[in-house]
């Protein structure tokens, strides 16, 4: 796993700075313990890592977030012109259950032990199979996950000028 090693910093909230800046880019408080696991090379926040519950008991499916701007709006734009049924279509059905598998494995392990309550569900994102959000792919690729969907965004968003528009290609 990208981060087996960290797991343990879920448990304990992102300094102020860190917390002040995701709620930022978030428009609202985050309603969990997260720590910020990729960061852009100015040091802001790209991608957070949310504990596997909120702090009301609640399963997070979505272990890894992209928060981080301008590529949250360029995966949106992505999004937007088809690319969630694109690249449902163009990764490997066996490389994308795969995936599944290996992110809710991540994040159950990081389940404090003996947990008895309800328990995140599905893979990437929460979804049991396919494609539902480029956003969470794109994330867990870039914390170091092996995510084909992941890699299908980047490759997209690294296309002629970055351009969105290129989902066809």
């Amino acid at each position: 796993m990208p981060d087996a090693d960290a797991d343990a910093a879920d448990a304990a909230d992102a300094d102020a700075a860190d917390a002040a800046e995701v709620e930022r880019l978030l428009g609202r408080r985050p309603q969990g313990a997260f720590t910020v696991v990729v960061r852009h090379a100015d040091g802001s926040p790209l991608v957070i890592r949310n504990a596997p519950l909120l702090d009301d008991g609640t399963p997070m499916p979505t272990r890894w977030w992209l928060v981080g701007e301008p590529e949250r709006t360029a995966v949106s734009r992505l999004e937007s012109v088809g690319g969630v049924d694109r690249a449902e279509a163009d990764v490997d059905p066996t490389a994308l259950a795969a995936a599944h598998a290996a992110y809710a494995a991540a994040r159950d392990a990081a389940l404090p032990a003996g947990h008895a309550g309800p328990r995140p569900s599905g893979g990437v994102g929460g979804t049991r199979q396919g494609v539902k959000c480029l956003h969470a792919h794109y994330a867990w690729f870039l914390a170091g996950g092996a995510d084909p969907v992941g890699r299908w965004v980047a490759d997209r968003l690294a296309g002629p000028g970055g351009d969105p528009g290129s989902v066809g290609a």
